[in-house]
C-alpha cells in the first residue's frame, strides 16, 4: 500500500508539483491549495525545517584570501597599461588582495543543505538575482523555530472551490 497521496498525478509530475509547492511555501512563507496537497507539502516542509533547525548553528568562520578586481569611483574595473613581452601595449585589469570572512559548513550541515536543495527549486527573485533558499532557511527561518518542536507549518481551512468542491485551505509557517 502507498504511503503517499497520489493526487491524481503520476509521479513525476507528482514530484514536481509538490517541489514547486513547498519551494513556494518557503519563499512566501504562505500557500493556497487544496486540502490534500496541503497535507503532502506540510510533511515535506516540516521535515525540511526541522533538518535547517538541528543544522542552524553547525558552522565555523574562517578567513579566506580573496583576489578580486580593483573598482573605482564609479564601480567599475580599474585596468593599466602594461606592455608585453613582444612590444605591444594592452590593458591589464587591476587586481587586490583582501581577507574575508566566511561561513564553512561542518560536513553534517553541508549534507543538510544538500537535502534541502533536493527538495526545493532553484528560485529568483523580481529582479533576477538568485535566491539562496537553504540560507534563508538557515539563517531567517531556523532561528525563529529554534525552541520548538515539530509544527512549524499550520493549514487554515477557507472553504470549498466553485468548479469541483475541494476544499481550499491556507498553508502558512507558524
Amino acid at each position: 500500500m502507498a504511503t503517499d497521496r497520489k493526487l491524481g498525478r503520476t509521479t513525476d509530475i507528482r514530484l514536481a508539483m509538490l517541489k514547486s509547492q513547498t519551494t513556494d511555501l518557503i519563499l512566501h512563507g504562505k500557500i493556497e491549495t487544496t486540502l490534500a496537497r496541503a497535507k503532502e507539502v506540510k510533511a515535506i516542509a516540516d521535515s525540511i525545517i526541522a533538518l535547517a533547525v538541528k543544522e542552524a548553528k553547525n558552522f565555523e568562520e574562517v578567513e579566506v584570501k580573496v583576489v578580486k578586481a580593483k573598482l573605482d569611483a564609479k564601480g567599475n574595473k580599474e585596468t593599466e597599461k602594461v606592455t608585453s613581452k613582444n612590444g605591444k601595449e594592452y590593458l591589464r585589469v587591476v587586481k587586490e588582495e583582501k581577507m574575508e570572512k566566511r561561513q564553512k559548513d561542518m560536513p553534517s550541515r553541508l549534507n543538510a543543505r544538500r537535502k534541502i536543495m533536493r527538495k526545493l527549486n532553484k528560485v529568483s527573485d523580481s529582479e533576477g538575482n538568485k535566491v539562496d533558499l537553504p540560507s534563508k532557511l538557515f539563517n531567517e527561518i531556523a532561528p525563529k523555530y529554534e525552541g520548538r518542536v515539530g509544527g512549524y507549518t499550520k493549514i487554515v481551512r477557507i472553504g470549498r472551490r466553485f468548479g469541483d468542491g475541494a476544499e481550499k485551505v491556507i498553508l502558512q509557517l507558524v
